[in-house]
């Protein structure tokens, strides 16, 4: 990973800032720049379908500082659990049970959801900032190549209201997806 330089906590407690008012924001993780929003805000999720052009029914990737951010999103029980969590912080993005009545912004047409406890250090202390897991979705229009900068992010993605600046976490490609349940690779 890219040698790396906490940012001032002013940047931080601004994004929170943002982010509970219902803003959209870019930030580096494991491999491009991500858009991220409260995923509990149906208003901010929409505005980042608009920004992404993106469906709502294919559901995002939620990212957390630590597990239990992400348990009121799913129903931890399982065989599985013990492998999740061994891979975790890291660059392992699993489809895990969505807890019943997720909201359909979140999961899209699927009843499992993508979580993952990031190791980045900056997306890890935004998680850890706001208080919450957040939405995690590659910085782009649908169909688009990912942002690798934050001026990229600028340019690429119109309405953005903050952007935290940072390198990426040294990934080549984007995090892999496995589905908990099956153990099937998914991307």
């Amino acid at each position: 990973m890219p040698r790396y330089t906490n940012p001032h906590p002013f940047r931080l407690r601004q994004a929170r800032t943002c982010i509970r008012a219902g803003g959209v924001i870019g930030y580096p993780t494991e491999a491009v720049y991500g858009l991220g929003c409260d995923p509990w805000q149906a208003a901010a999720v929409d505005r980042l379908l608009q920004i992404k052009q993106r469906d709502i029914s294919k559901g995002f990737i939620l990212i957390a500082s630590h597990l239990n951010q992400l348990l009121p999103l799913v129903d931890w029980q399982g065989s599985w659990t013990e492998q999740v969590s061994a891979s975790w912080p890291g660059p392992h993005t699993w489809l895990l049970p969505a807890r019943p009545g997720l909201p359909v912004w979140l999961r899209g047409r699927h009843h499992r959801i993508a979580c993952r406890v990031t190791a980045h250090p900056l997306a890890a202390m935004l998680c850890e900032t706001v208080g919450h897991a957040l939405i995690s979705t590659s910085a782009n229009r649908s169909g688009l190549p990912a942002a690798r900068s934050a001026l990229q992010v600028r340019r690429r993605c119109h309405g953005v209201d903050d952007i935290l600046h940072g390198p990426l976490g040294g990934l080549a490609r984007a995090t892999s997806i496995r589905d908990a349940c099956t153990g099937e690779q998914i991307r």
